[in-house]
């Protein structure tokens, strides 16, 4: 790793800034301008090469993502947030949510809860800092802290469908049935949101999966395929509920639509895998 251009630029600050209090003549303070100008278009330009650079490093972490999916368990919702306007104000609050905002995307889900704290501390119940903390405390399964976190930004914001789909998720992995099945029923109803409503199926699927209400689980994931046709977990889900339903054949099926739809997903290839383990006779994974 090369050495961080601060020093340098600093060093050269300083100098500038020491010829400027001792300038005398027309020619000299001439002289110092053309330097400051200079010195102002490297480090503009040097903000620009590393602006660019960052959006680089956000690609090559969406790739890591992809390569390094986990298809153990179900995953939480994707993080798709808009990226939130930075505007100024007296307090900086603002600086330290987009801060959050970039951090979560690139997965320093620790990083983010850090700032995103901070945020909250300069600005208290600011909605959207709260929000993204508890996208934050969720992905880093945290999810005491962020099931507190959503609660509060349901109370001011009940037809927040995202907001109320992680809560439901969160219920889930804690094994809160009763709870899951009423705010990710209730995001259903809203509606407003096609990505809530999405996962709002998706995980109902899961609640009854779990509960082994194989039908009803049947019929979530067939309407979750409907509106996401891309999930392709929702695929490996279906033949799951079907094969433990008693249908070995539709499980098959499944499992072939699944990787038909994306043999190059991580799900895909568990389709694949457990379709081959159902052909040898084995049973697929209960969990």
């Amino acid at each position: 790793m090369v050495g961080s251009p601060l020093p340098a630029l600093r060093s050269e600050y300083e100098e500038i800034a020491r010829r400027l209090e001792t300038v005398t003549g027309g020619a000299e303070r001439e002289a110092v301008k053309r330097e400051i100008i200079a010195y102002f278009k490297q480090v503009d330009s040097l903000i620009g090469e590393l602006s660019a650079l960052k959006e680089e490093v956000r690609k090559l972490v969406d790739r890591f993502k992809q390569v390094a999916a986990s298809t153990a368990e179900a995953s939480a919702p994707e993080f798709t947030g808009t990226r939130p306007a930075v505007h100024a104000d007296h307090i900086g609050a603002s600086t330290f949510i987009e801060k959050g905002w970039s951090l979560i995307s690139l997965g320093d889900h620790a990083g983010a809860i850090q700032a995103l704290h901070k945020a909250l501390q300069l600005s208290p119940g600011e909605t959207q800092a709260e929000s993204l903390l508890g996208w934050a405390q969720m992905l880093h399964e945290d999810y005491d802290d962020a099931l507190g976190t959503f609660q509060k930004v349901l109370m001011k914001e009940p037809a927040n469908s995202l907001a109320r789909i992680n809560v439901g998720y969160i219920c889930l992995k804690k094994r809160i049935f009763g709870e899951a099945i009423e705010h990710l029923s209730k995001a259903i109803r809203l509606d407003n949101d096609k990505k809530a409503t999405l996962y709002a199926h998706f995980y109902l699927g899961l609640v009854y999966l779990q509960r082994e209400m194989y039908e009803d689980a049947q019929t979530f994931f067939q309407k979750t395929l409907k509106l996401g046709p891309n999930l392709i977990e929702a695929y490996y889900e279906l033949g799951r509920a079907y094969w433990f339903g008693g249908d070995q054949d539709q499980a098959k099926r499944a499992w072939e639509d699944g990787l038909k739809a994306n043999k190059f997903n991580p799900w895909g290839k568990k389709c694949q895998e457990t379709l081959a383990r159902a052909l040898q006779g084995q049973e697929p994974p209960r969990t």
